[in-house]
């Protein structure tokens, strides 16, 4: 038998040949002139940056850093690496001088793609990464491109329809690399082999592929869903495993990608997009997304026409059920996919919610292939107590790009098995769904109880003045740490620390709820709903009087 091994360029090179002139890409507003690309033009387009790659002398397996807010032009470049076996590189936007010094060194970056708006950051640095061949300005209306730059757009508009490919070729084993959020550390480079990658996604598409799969068979289902491919809408940053990886799924099932062309999240702004462009799936961040949204449609409960929406998928954050069930209630139809996942693991675990059946908080059923294993290598029986780390065999990343210490003890061979395991800790249930309790580098020992601050947060957000919450442990002389929990109130309400404190012990063992609570106006959590645990550890010792030393 015929074995395959996929490459997202060449799946996406079909989607461009049967869907021609359908709609790939639409930023902004689709009634204006340049906010919508059809597949046959993003095809194109990409050939023309690729060939303008070749061209400043690029080698097999360069990187490319996307140092861009969400846009067409972030799918479409990465299109292009793909078309000559380059490697994209995630960059995030908010990365201060030192940062994006240390992310583009790190992974070798030999080309860097950037909004026009960072030409003045890279100006303060350029002299500092004499690795980079290319630097190719996208104009966003905020600076003309500099001398030193290539115009993106220039380049794009020279490709042909003639699909443009490396004399090096490309095949599945081509990389693409997901720098983490450096929570745990630096950002790390997770290397993922296309293949892999592709054979992960489309286990929820109508033809899972496997090397084994027809590509003619798979052609021809593409080319028979006319005008129902999807239509997706990236909530989350491109930049992010959430945002780029629903991306890449839907484009290959020869899908529209919807992005905004605010820069900041507005959830009025998405649901007109949903309205607008007849979106079928979002990808979200949990709650950091969903209470907003759920604010606007509260506000407008009658504003927006939303049935077409038929999923909303998360990952990054765990989800309460109570915004869960307020989102079914306005958009009935809705399919709640809760995807627990990370950028070295994924599909750990999901939960699905509907209008019939809403999941509790945490509760995800296991993954194909998805294991807990205890800390002696053991798995976790269910019902057992245990406690272990979550993740997967099976398919995974190669490692992390010039880190083998770390590779190893994220990717242990335990028994002859090799696993990929992030470092969420969880529990089996008797009935074999998981409880997700939070990561290990965050654990707070209190008295010599372990209390994963994710599990004590999820209990704070169901108290009704609390918007968003946050546990830390800070020193403590008697117990070694005790948590203290960071507090956003409502606009209406500000509760006592006493009050917050009672909510938790009502719900949780008394070890587990704060001894301190502070309040602040924002928690401030990133555009992947992660947030900043030294941070807030930080406040919070401040608020106490603890010196650094103590």
């Amino acid at each position: 038998m015929t074995t395959t091994s996929w490459n997202f360029a060449d799946l996406w090179e079909i989607c461009a040949d049967v869907r021609g002139d359908q709609r790939a890409a639409v930023h902004g507003d689709p009634s204006t002139d340049g906010a919508t690309r059809s597949w046959a033009e993003l095809n194109r387009r990409a050939n023309g940056v690729a060939t303008a790659m070749l061209d400043a002398g690029v080698e097999r397996q360069d990187k490319v850093a996307q140092y861009m807010y969400n846009c067409s032009d972030y799918m479409e470049s990465v299109f292009a690496c793909f078309k000559v076996s380059l490697i994209p590189v995630n960059t995030n936007y908010r990365y201060a001088d030192n940062e994006l010094l240390y992310l583009w060194d790190n992974s070798d970056a030999a080309v860097i793609i950037f909004h026009g708006t960072f030409t003045e950051t890279i100006e303060g640095i350029r002299d500092q990464l004499p690795k980079v061949k290319l630097w190719m300005h996208v104009d966003d209306g905020s600076t003309p491109c500099p001398d030193w730059a290539t115009p993106y757009e220039a380049a794009a508009e020279a490709g042909a329809d003639d699909n443009v490919s490396a004399s090096w070729g490309r095949d599945g084993a081509d990389r693409w690399f997901l720098y983490t959020g450096g929570t745990t550390g630096m950002p790390k480079g997770v290397m993922w082999e296309q293949d892999t990658l592709i054979r992960l996604v489309s286990r929820t598409h109508p033809m899972p592929l496997t090397p084994e799969s027809d590509v003619e068979e798979w052609t021809n289902i593409i080319a028979s869903m006319g005008e129902a491919a999807p239509v997706a809408l990236p909530g989350a940053p491109l930049m992010h495993g959430t945002g780029h990886i629903t991306a890449m799924g839907q484009m290959m099932l020869g899908g529209c990608i919807v992005t905004m062309s605010k820069r900041s999240f507005d959830p009025e702004a998405m649901l007109d997009a949903v309205e607008q462009n007849g979106v079928n799936g979002m990808a979200i961040v949990g709650d950091a997304f969903s209470r907003p949204i759920l604010d606007a449609l509260d506000a407008n409960p009658d504003r927006w026409d939303l049935s077409s929406l038929v999923t909303m998928v998360s990952s990054g954050a765990m989800w309460s059920q109570s915004v869960k069930e307020r989102l079914i209630d306005h958009i009935p139809q809705l399919i709640i996919f809760d995807s627990l996942g990370s950028s070295e693991a994924l599909g750990m675990a999901a939960s699905y919610s509907s209008k019939e059946n809403v999941n509790d908080t945490a509760k995800f059923d296991l993954g194909e292939n998805a294991v807990v294993i205890r800390e002696d290598g053991v798995l976790v029986e269910p019902g057992s107590g245990d406690i272990g780390r979550l993740g997967v065999e099976g398919l995974m990343p190669v490692g992390y790009y010039k880190d083998e210490v770390k590779s190893a003890a994220t990717f242990p061979t335990i028994d002859g098995v090799r696993y990929s395991l992030p470092g969420d800790f969880a529990t089996v249930e008797a009935d074999g769904t998981i409880t997700l309790l939070g990561r290990g580098s965050v654990c707070i020992n209190t008295g010599g109880e372990k209390v994963f601050p994710e599990e004590v947060e999820e209990v704070l957000k169901e108290h009704p003045g609390v918007v968003d919450a946050i546990a830390v442990g800070v020193p403590d002389e008697r117990f070694g740490q005790v948590i203290a929990a960071v507090i956003e109130p409502t606009a209406s309400s500000s509760p006592e620390g006493d009050e917050v404190i009672a909510h938790v012990k009502a719900n949780l063992a008394s070890y587990k709820a704060p001894r301190h609570v502070f309040a602040t106006p924002s928690l401030t959590r990133a555009p992947n709903g992660k947030i900043d645990y030294k941070k807030w550890t930080a406040f919070a010792r401040e608020q106490l009087g603890i010196t650094e030393n103590a």
